[in-house]
């Protein structure tokens, strides 16, 4: 039986380029990276968004790109962008979602039995609900 000092499974390091050689030996044709370049994007309420794309001709590069902070539409001419949405791009919440499914009678029900199992487990009790 052979017993190694190692356990056998080797790692790359964070950032190394697919298809490249090992770090001792060098292989100047292999993994060579792609020109990148970095794109600001400003909302209306003055949000900026830094993105990483490879070097693409200006025309394939977005003008237009989701804040990711508010939601709103924001572009690469910071100034140009405008509070509104267009209708069919409203950002929809959970909540939101789960209004279009139930009523809310529906929901009275869903919290009444979620409440009835979380006493009967002794979970919450009326003191943590307010109720006498």
């Amino acid at each position: 039986m052979m017993v190694h000092g190692t356990s056998g499974f080797r790692g790359t390091r964070a950032g190394v380029t697919a298809g490249s050689s090992p770090r001792n030996k060098p292989d100047p044709l292999v993994g060579e990276s792609l020109p990148r370049i970095r794109v600001p994007y400003w909302c209306a309420k003055g949000h900026e968004t830094r993105l990483v794309f490879i070097k693409l001709p200006e025309d394939q590069i977005p003008y237009r790109w989701d804040c990711p902070k508010c939601g709103l539409i924001a572009v690469r001419e910071q100034g140009e962008a405008t509070m509104e949405r267009a209708d069919e791009e409203v950002v929809k919440s959970h909540l939101d979602y789960v209004k279009e499914r139930r009523s809310s009678q529906d929901a009275e029900m869903v919290l009444a039995g979620a409440l009835k199992r979380l006493r009967a487990r002794r979970i919450l009790t009326d003191e943590l609900l307010g109720d006498p």
